[in-house]
């Protein structure tokens, strides 16, 4: 399960957290993690994951002016690249020359693939069965604290919006940060939405089936987090091993990533360069690590319950290759080495469709965040924003009401309204400020 999601960055700026945010992104995870799923499905794979696709993401990857930015951000990369293939240092020639490779490699993707947007590349992964689009509110609202008319609102406009741009009407969604609170699943059901994904603490851990929720068939899938942690931990992940390229340290004459992790407490300025022969061994044992840990929970899981149980590895999209360089790789031999194993791969609306739904449970407040509650969006370091959001949804439906009374069209003022208030109530806004990200 991946899901993809990045606030409206367009024409907000662009370095360090602007549109460069959405160009690395796209560089680095959607261009290669969809090659990944077009290979997969020319050799005949079929429900290898859910992939969710944020409303407001695929706003960008569709919008005219990111597109012809981001060809040329791509171009940038290239020429920055040159520049190091010809500096008097060896080690920023080699990383030139490789940098030159990639970036080349992912202006092939672009315009073969990506000129007329994200849309046609996810209806097309959609027809050939490789994936299971999720869907999700229009523009990642952290929804417990939403006002349940807004709420249900953006919901509605969010699947609304995935038919509008692939004809494709989505039967799950990835909830913004796995938050929910009691009665949200009625929600759910009023709007047509049959699962949703939710942290396995939710279930108390008890991620072996899916569950329909309280009195509904909306059945809420949990994240396994003793798979899931294998990847994703910030202390035991695989993407901190010290051969695999260092996200944070930079070349700050070229703007490229010259250096491997080399280890979790060496300072940037002493990290070594980043040498691609030492990925390939590494790469591979953690691809057998991540396969035989889902065999072995697999297993002993069925056991638990005396029937075929599933495990949900979840994972943000830009994991793999804008954080995890090597991601996109790891995520192919692992989709290809499962089935080896004898571990049947597939998507949320398989395991529904195939009986992997257990008891109804009634779901307690929750997110995926710190504490697995609402602490990062509510917290003391927040109450600001919640205070002002409450206070900007109550002005904004008020004027809203004001300008529609009696109306018979619409309203371009009151649409503006609308959208600006929900970018306002996303979530990565009191994400950023709770976790200092920004």
């Amino acid at each position: 399960m991946l899901h993809s999601h990045l606030p409206w960055l367009a024409n907000h700026g662009r370095w360090p957290v602007g549109e460069e945010w959405l160009y690395q992104s796209w560089a680095s995870s959607y261009l290669p993690v969809f090659e990944v799923l077009r290979g997969l499905a020319a050799d005949g794979y079929r429900d290898q994951m859910s992939l969710g696709i944020t409303p407001v993401l695929a706003a960008q990857l569709d919008d005219p002016h990111c597109l012809s930015s981001m060809y040329e951000w791509l171009a940038d990369w290239q020429l920055r690249s040159m520049e190091a293939a010809v500096s008097r240092d060896a080690d920023r020639r080699e990383l030139g020359h490789r940098e030159y490779r990639s970036s080349a490699h992912a202006i092939g993707e672009f315009e073969t693939h990506w000129q007329h947007g994200g849309s046609p590349q996810i209806r097309s992964l959609i027809d050939s069965g490789v994936i299971e689009l999720l869907g999700g509110p229009l523009a990642h609202p952290f929804q417990p604290l939403l006002d349940p008319r807004l709420r249900r609102f953006s919901l509605r406009e969010g699947l609304a919006d995935a038919h509008s741009r692939w004809r494709y009407d989505p039967a799950g969604i990835w909830a913004p940060e796995c938050a929910f609170t009691p009665g949200m699943e009625r929600e759910y059901a009023a709007a047509g939405v049959r699962h949703f994904m939710v942290d396995g603490p939710s279930l108390h851990g008890d991620t072996a089936l899916g569950r329909p929720v309280g009195d509904t068939d909306v059945v809420a899938f949990g994240r396994d987090l003793s798979v899931s942690y294998r990847v994703w931990s910030p202390k035991s992940g695989y993407p901190g091993h010290a051969a695999y390229r260092d996200f944070h340290t930079y070349d700050h004459e070229t703007g490229l990533k010259p250096s491997r992790v080399t280890g979790r407490n060496v300072p940037s300025d002493q990290k070594k360069p980043y040498d691609p022969s030492r990925v390939a061994a590494v790469l591979d044992k953690h691809v057998d690590d991540f396969v035989g840990h889902v065999r072995e929970r697999l297993i002993a899981e069925s056991r638990r319950i005396g029937r075929p149980a599933l495990v949900v590895a979840a994972f943000d999209t830009e994991l793999f290759g804008h954080w995890w360089h090597e991601g996109p790789m790891w995520l192919n031999k692992v989709l290809r080495r499962l089935p080896e194993v004898g571990v049947q791969v597939g998507t949320l609306a398989g395991a529904r469709r195939d009986g992997y739904v257990g008891e109804p449970v009634d779901l307690p407040a929750s997110s995926w965040g710190s504490g697995k509650d609402w602490r990062v969006w509510n917290g003391p370091q927040v109450q600001h924003l919640v205070q002002l959001n409450a206070e900007v949804v109550e002005t904004a439906l008020d004027t809203v009401d004001k300008r529609l009374a009696g109306a018979q069209t619409r309203d371009r003022v009151a649409d503006q309204i609308v959208r600006e208030t929900l970018m306002t109530v996303q979530s990565d806004w009191p994400f950023m400020v709770s976790k200092d990200t920004a």
